[in-house]
């Protein structure tokens, strides 16, 4: 039904006190509409003559809006009945889009946008029952009747049409979002737009909240996971880590955070959190480096090798005969493994060095480091020939981690094993920090009094066989079978005897002797001693628990050749048990010089690259002339 337009006849007698003040506040062009207000036309035929008479009298007009609406109109509402409007919440006007309002054809948008939505006066208000979709004089004529309406009349002939009086019939320039019930500001309702690239966002979002649900069984679920109107607000605060109810921490639970409680730093939900299942990649690598000032140009081979999809949790490497600059070993260490490990502890004992390097997310699970060292040589000076141990607690499992270099010599089998007896009884660790199990430790020996134990280095055994059986046997191509090798072992012989490293284990050996080698050859000793090859450098492991560690690789780098021993590395799963909150924290201490160092020089290797790769492309360029 099309709307008609509406005209408010004025009473007969004395103005109102109101309509003065309209008609003198209009401005020159709206006068003549508020002057010469046009009668409603008579019924019947007749009307339609007069309609035209009119119309050749009165020279049509466009009424203009004013350009700017003076806000002294509004003196002359009625206050009561402006007060009287009922405005829809955001909610309900979002809500109320697709019900029928005053009119229903659908709304245009305004041709001029420099009249404010929001003025009580603004031709926008008007509902389109006043308004007349036909010639410019009528439309003129329902904008002076309008004029000398008040607000209160209109809200009562809307509430005779049986709807509310509505604002601005604007629309969007796009759809808006839909909006949950719990929203109702308007700050978060802006948070609530749509971003262009939403889609690849939608997806984001689904991985972040499977990780952060995948984190443990007994955590609660996000409460961002069931909003979709807060996962796109939260585009840019939303992280992995659990979020903490604060009627949680209102409560003031005192065994909340208890030495046996969930929330303990060290208890069982921050361990889930971390490692699910409960086991942390351990990598040991132990190298003799014949005291050489030169370094390999690249340790990659050695740290992160190629049977590795992934990097380790925790580096353990232990040298012997170190270089003369140990700063400068460390420093190479840090600057290979990267901005995302530290140096937990770094010890050395005249040429032992042992380096403990952590992923530097789980600093804060560490106890103190404790260390101690061990002579072996009868001149204690002398301190060429001997052990470094260092000790520490990760959550509720403690790590044993030493490096020795026993007498060498082939026929010195029992110097070695003195050796051993010496290490095992002289280590004093632990110190400060709490034993786990102290019914299963010995006093004599430092190895059972840990939970997880790494003992590694050049132990000197040898191959009993001889240099020409032993040759004969390696140009036998053995591949990844060296049981024929082992057999003469004389480590291998005296662990099945009991007489070392007692309860200890050394994983499958699939690689080729690590000693002895001509210094940037692949060919064993062919001096004038001619040494027999040898596994001197090896890895073994002891634990508490029955099948705590299990050996994932062992081999050799034969890569690195700056030495007549070539490196030795093993990689390790370990299980790690819960603790309590009663050791001492080493409180998130690494080196951080070193840390900038290894940045340092990443950064600037990085640049020296990319200089160099820009100059070879420039060089690429040929003229023809």
């Amino acid at each position: 039904m099309p709307s008609t337009s509406v005209s408010v006849p004025h009473a007969e007698g004395p103005p109102q006190p109101g309509d003065t003040m309209l008609k003198e506040q209009l401005l020159p062009g709206d006068k003549g509409l508020a002057q010469n207000p046009p009668a409603p036309p008579p019924t019947g035929s007749p009307g339609k003559t007069a309609t035209k008479d009119t119309q050749a009298m009165v020279k049509p007009l466009t009424p203009m809006p004013p350009a700017r609406p003076r806000l002294e109109r509004t003196l002359s509402l009625d206050e009561k009945g402006w007060r009287r409007r009922r405005f829809r919440a955001s909610q309900e006007d979002l809500a109320g889009q697709d019900k029928v309002g005053p009119c229903k054809d659908p709304p245009e948008a305004p041709t001029c946008s420099s009249l404010p939505p929001g003025l009580s006066t603004s031709l926008q208000e008007i509902p389109e029952s006043h308004r007349a979709p036909g010639s410019p004089s009528s439309w003129g004529n329902c904008f002076s009747g309008t004029v000398s309406t008040s607000l209160d009349l209109l809200h009562r002939e809307a509430t005779a049409m049986g709807s509310t009086p509505r604002l601005a019939n604007v629309l969007p320039p796009c759809p808006l979002p839909t909006m949950d019930l719990s929203v109702s500001s308007d700050l978060l309702r802006m948070a609530n737009k749509v971003d262009p690239d939403r889609e690849d966002f939608r997806r984001r979002v689904q991985k972040l909240v499977r990780a952060h649900s995948s984190l443990g069984p007994s955590r609660p679920r996000s409460p961002l996971a069931c909003d979709s109107c807060s996962l796109r607000s939260a585009k840019s605060s939303f992280s992995l880590l659990a979020p903490i109810r604060a009627k949680d921490v209102r409560s003031r639970s005192y065994l909340e955070g208890s030495l046996l409680a969930s929330g303990a730093l060290l208890g069982a939900d921050e361990l889930a959190r971390y490692f699910p299942d409960r086991s942390v990649a351990v990598f040991v690598a132990t190298w003799n480096m014949q005291g050489q000032k030169e370094l390999p140009p690249n340790l990659d081979e050695l740290l992160l090798p190629t049977e590795a999809d992934y990097a380790q949790d925790m580096y353990v490497v232990g040298v012997q005969e170190g270089c003369s600059d140990r700063r400068e070993w460390e420093a190479r260490l840090q600057e290979t493994l990267g901005p995302h490990y530290v140096l937990l502890q770094s010890a050395a004992h005249g040429v032992l060095y042992l380096s403990v390097f952590l992923r530097r997310d789980l600093i804060w699970f560490c106890s103190e480091v404790e260390c101690s060292t061990v002579t072996t040589r009868i001149v204690s000076h002398i301190k060429t020939k001997g052990a470094l141990g260092v000790g520490f607690t990760f959550f509720g499992t403690s790590f044993l981690f030493i490096t020795s270099h026993f007498t060498s010599g082939d026929g010195k089998v029992a110097e070695r094993l003195l050796d051993y007896t010496r290490t095992i009884q002289a280590l004093a660790l632990p110190r400060s920090v709490p034993d786990t199990n102290p019914y299963r430790s010995s006093p004599v020996d430092v190895t059972t009094r840990f939970d997880e134990v790494f003992w590694f280095g050049d132990f000197n055994f040898r191959l009993s066989a001889g240099r020409t059986a032993v040759e004969a046997l390696l140009r036998q191509e053995l591949e990844t079978d060296m049981s024929a090798l082992l057999q003469h072992d004389q480590l291998t012989r005296e662990m099945r005897r009991g007489a070392i490293f007692k309860g200890f284990q050394e994983p499958d050996i699939h690689f080729f002797p690590s000693y002895k080698f001509d210094i940037g050859k692949d060919t064993y000793d062919s001096t004038s001693k001619q040494r027999t090859p040898s596994y001197t450098d090896r890895v073994m492991y002891r634990s508490r628990h029955k099948d705590d560690i299990c050996p994932v690789k062992y081999s050799s780098c034969p890569s690195i050749r700056t030495s007549d021993h070539r490196p030795v590395y093993g990689l390790f799963r370990v299980r790690v048990r819960p603790g309590r909150d009663n050791i001492p924290l080493a409180a998130g201490r690494f080196d951080r010089e070193l840390y900038l160092i290894g940045i340092k020089r990443r950064i600037s290797k990085e640049i020296q690259r990319q200089q160099a790769l820009k100059s070879q492309n420039s060089s690429a360029i040929c003229t023809v002339s």
